[in-house]
């Protein structure tokens, strides 16, 4: 079984008019880590982008732009994901993991993938894409009353992670912290 626990890093919230500029991930094959990726990815030209977004990030709209184009990492990402599975063999697909990633990451990713032409993302990953942030309120459900918010910070410092302030926010660190946080809430390892 194939699962990449990914994120996505955008120039904003909105789909339609902003644009992913890390695609980051970490594959694991039957629960082993084999590989990791992290893709800087030069947002579509008509995108928007938010300088509130660049702050989260802790980027700015010139190093962005400097990063490679969209239309090569979509081209880069497809042979990196015919590694591990074949797009015309419908038994054998990946398995998306994410932390809010059915309200956010998805649709963009989804969106990339349009935006480069490309309308066979269910070619190569599973629609039942799987949410961490659902997994962990189930977990949580006796002590959501008590955190003050439900973000991906939060959620790792409940369940005694280490979380890195200056590392927040980078696609590749969040996609590590959500595998964390994963293996906890579905009992492959304990609380620390």
């Amino acid at each position: 079984m194939i699962k990449i626990f990914y994120d996505v890093e955008t120039t904003g919230t909105n789909p339609k008019i902003h644009s992913i500029h890390q695609l980051s991930g970490i594959v694991e094959v039957d629960d082993v880590v084999v590989e990791e990726f992290d893709f800087k990815v030069r947002p579509h030209p008509k995108a928007l982008i938010a300088k509130e977004a660049m702050a989260v990030c802790n980027k700015t709209e010139k190093e962005i732009l400097s990063y490679m184009e969209m239309s090569k990492v979509h081209k880069t990402f497809l042979v990196f994901l015919s590694k591990y599975v074949s797009k015309y063999d419908k038994k054998q697909k990946i398995h998306l993991v994410g932390f809010n990633n059915r309200a956010f990451d998805d649709i963009f990713l989804r969106m990339f993938f349009e935006l480069n032409g490309d309308k066979f993302i269910g070619s190569w990953f599973w629609a039942d894409t799987i949410d961490v942030l659902c997994l962990a309120s189930e977990y949580l459900m006796d002590r959501r009353s008590e955190m003050p918010s439900f973000k991906l910070k939060r959620v790792a410092l409940e369940l005694g992670l280490a979380v890195d302030q200056e590392s927040l926010h980078d696609a590749l660190f969040d996609a590590r912290i959500t595998r964390d946080i994963y293996r906890i809430v579905t009992g492959l390892e304990y609380e620390l």
